[in-house]
């Protein structure tokens, strides 16, 4: 368990690293998906590469919840069981759904699970070592106007992503390596519409959450996808041309 002062600065770094990390990623591709080259060096398969990415911070959130030994209130029983439930399918699901034979490089693997460690514990001890204090109303907080807001945009922009994954796995069929532009749902309006809905799913949690670390998740997703979504639509318009890509935007529907 990390000292309050400890963890008021890790959560202070990480803002200050988000902010590093969204202006490098406007001019070096993350070098997975369809920006994987061989520059990025050894690779493991996709299914592979995920599970190992995503399950630390299931793990680590499980661990905290199990060796805090807090009297639990309701807002974080519900926060943790949203946080989990991403998690669940994010790392034990969504991987063996995938197909074909994509790769992931290792380097990209192992800078995932340095992120996924660090917020895994950033979420859990926000939520059993230093919780919001309002946490103590019980349901009384969870029947706030902020915290049922929060819940809705979560499942709101779960729902997206998990459509919106959906679309992309079906754009080919078995040995079709060709590339496609997405379409249906909410890529009628962005081209990058699963990254919508992660944005979305979090800061909805960062809103139901109410801590400086919750919103730790929102930011870094920001400034993880938002420069990949930006790189993506300029792929497209290049492969595809713009009459075809047309008027979607990159991540925000009708903004950006």
């Amino acid at each position: 368990m990390l000292s309050a002062e400890y963890f008021d600065l890790l959560v202070q770094a990480m803002y200050a690293l988000a902010l590093l990390v969204f202006v490098c990623l406007y001019f070096v591709n993350a070098g997975y998906g369809q920006f994987r080259s061989q520059r990025w060096g050894w690779s493991v398969s996709n299914r592979w590469g995920w599970l190992l990415m995503e399950a630390p911070v299931f793990a680590v959130m499980l661990a905290i919840w199990l060796t805090s030994g807090r009297s639990l209130h309701a807002p974080e029983i519900v926060l943790f069981c949203l946080f989990e439930l991403h998690y669940l399918q994010r790392s034990f699901v969504f991987p063996f759904l995938l197909s074909g034979k994509g790769r992931m490089p290792v380097a990209i693997m192992l800078m995932g699970i340095v992120f996924n460690s660090i917020n895994g514990l950033l979420q859990g001890g926000a939520l059993f070592w230093y919780p919001n204090p309002d946490y103590a109303e019980g349901a009384a907080y969870l029947l706030r106007t902020t915290t049922m807001l929060g819940v809705l945009l979560f499942f709101i922009g779960m729902g997206i992503n998990l459509h919106s994954d959906n679309v992309i796995r079906h754009l080919r069929q078995p040995g079709d390596t060709h590339h496609y532009l997405p379409d249906g749902g909410l890529y009628h309006w962005v081209t990058s519409a699963n990254y919508f809905g992660e944005l979305l799913e979090w800061t909805g949690f960062a809103l139901a959450a109410a801590t400086p670390a919750a919103w730790v998740f929102p930011v870094w997703t920001a400034a993880n996808l938002v420069p990949r979504a930006h790189a993506i639509h300029k792929r497209y318009c290049l492969e595809f041309g713009h009459q075809a890509v047309g008027k979607r935007k990159r991540i925000i529907p009708f903004i950006y």
